[in-house]
């Protein structure tokens, strides 16, 4: 009888801890950064219904604890309760992360990459990671990865619809670490072992094409971004440059002030860059506040891969009529998340604003469409600049 009651007492005690647990994650810090496809920090407060949530715990607890023959791990329990419970939204863009992946996710915004080097592209509606091009000198580059291939498993777990989110964060990993894949390269699958190492990020790649053509590729919108695109632009323009393509494609965002910062380069001061929505329907609108530096016809490249922040910067350069966009329909990813770090170093990004373009034209779920439709060939196994059509059109359209 003394057992039973110990037992109760017990249980009891447990389920106090991790509701306290629980309500005490709800309490944030404010992180004054605006990140990935995000907007400004905010603040959340404990809602009404954890009833509900504290008696299915109950309940699920008591029967571990009578049948489960292991031991229980609290925090570990606790930590895939919260990641289930924030997965429920239905939204793939709201995140719950543990204090290791907040930390790496705050890291990669600021531009302090550990990784393998890659660019991917995460398909969450197909459940695949594809290559879109190994960084210069990176581990991925070494141990062989090519732009094309793609990503089937990670430390042997295949990767599916339902936990391709997961699987792409567990390709990242501690300096010094090694992660196991499996790639897909057209009809062959290979295994690889990559090194995690701490990579320098250059997010631009520049050149002077024929006829005084500056070029200027941007392979995120990560910490930097902008100020890295200015040095080179003015390079280029020192050397003759009278004219600029941007090139956005397989571009899948970053950080909505570093394209805000590139757009106020190029776009009249006081003319509007952005306009968001909250969940009350407020609205915020963007607009330049300093006159441009860059007065010179521009072409600007995207494709199904040009996502988030580059869809800001293409569909404000197109609304103001600053540029021509040639290329495919971009992503069509017109949502700004908030990342939010609790108070255990744990965090949160929600999906909290839907954006459309200047003239109000929704994004999310459509993109934007280029004003010069342009595909690539598709028998093309290596893009070069000559087989490249549609960097070859906006060639043509800026002679």
């Amino acid at each position: 009888m003394n057992s039973e009651k110990a037992q109760k007492i017990y249980r009891i005690v447990m389920i106090i801890i991790i509701t306290a647990l629980l309500s005490s994650l709800i309490t944030l810090i404010v992180v004054n950064e605006r990140f990935a496809s995000t907007l400004n920090i905010g603040n959340i407060a404990s809602g009404d219904g954890t009833t509900g949530i504290e008696s299915a715990l109950a309940s699920i607890r008591s029967i571990l604890e009578e049948r489960y023959i292991g031991e229980l791990d609290d925090e570990q329990m606790l930590e895939m309760a919260i990641k289930g419970y924030v997965a429920g939204v239905g939204d793939e863009y709201t995140v719950y992360y543990t204090p290791e992946e907040m930390e790496e996710e705050y890291s990669e915004a600021m531009g302090n990459y550990v990784g393998i080097g890659i660019y991917m592209v995460v398909n969450y509606e197909e459940g695949t990671i594809t290559v879109v091009e190994p960084m210069e000198g990176s581990p991925a580059e070494e141990a062989g990865m090519q732009a094309g291939d793609i990503i089937t498993k990670v430390n042997g777990q295949e990767i599916t619809v339902e936990n391709v989110s997961e699987m792409s964060n567990a390709i990242k990993g501690e300096e010094g670490t090694t992660v196991k894949l499996e790639i897909q390269r057209e009809n062959e699958t290979k295994e690889v072992e990559v090194e995690r190492r701490r990579i320098e990020v250059s997010h631009i790649n520049s050149d002077i094409l024929e006829n005084n053509i500056a070029y200027i590729q941007i392979a995120d919108f990560d910490g930097g971004t902008a100020e890295e695109f200015r040095e080179n632009y003015e390079t280029l323009k020192a050397q003759g440059a009278t004219s600029l393509i941007i090139d956005i494609r397989n571009n899948g965002g970053g950080v909505v002030d570093e394209a805000i910062s590139i757009l106020e380069m190029i776009c009249e001061k006081d003319s509007t860059l952005l306009i968001e929505t909250d969940k009350a329907g407020n609205e915020t609108i963007t607009k330049a506040e300093k006159n441009p530096i860059i007065d010179v016809p521009i072409v600007v490249l995207v494709n199904g891969n040009s996502a988030s922040a580059s869809e800001i910067l293409a569909g404000a350069l197109k609304d103001n009529n600053k540029a021509t966009i040639i290329g495919t329909t971009t992503y069509g990813k017109g949502v700004i998340q908030s990342l939010m770090r609790l108070t255990d170093g744990s965090g949160l990004k929600v999906t909290t604003e839907e954006y459309c373009t200047p003239n109000r034209n929704k994004i999310n779920e459509i993109g934007i469409e280029p004003d010069i439709i342009v595909e690539l060939p598709e028998d093309i196994t290596e893009l070069t600049k000559e087989n490249d059509t549609q960097l070859q059109r906006a060639i043509e359209e800026l002679r």
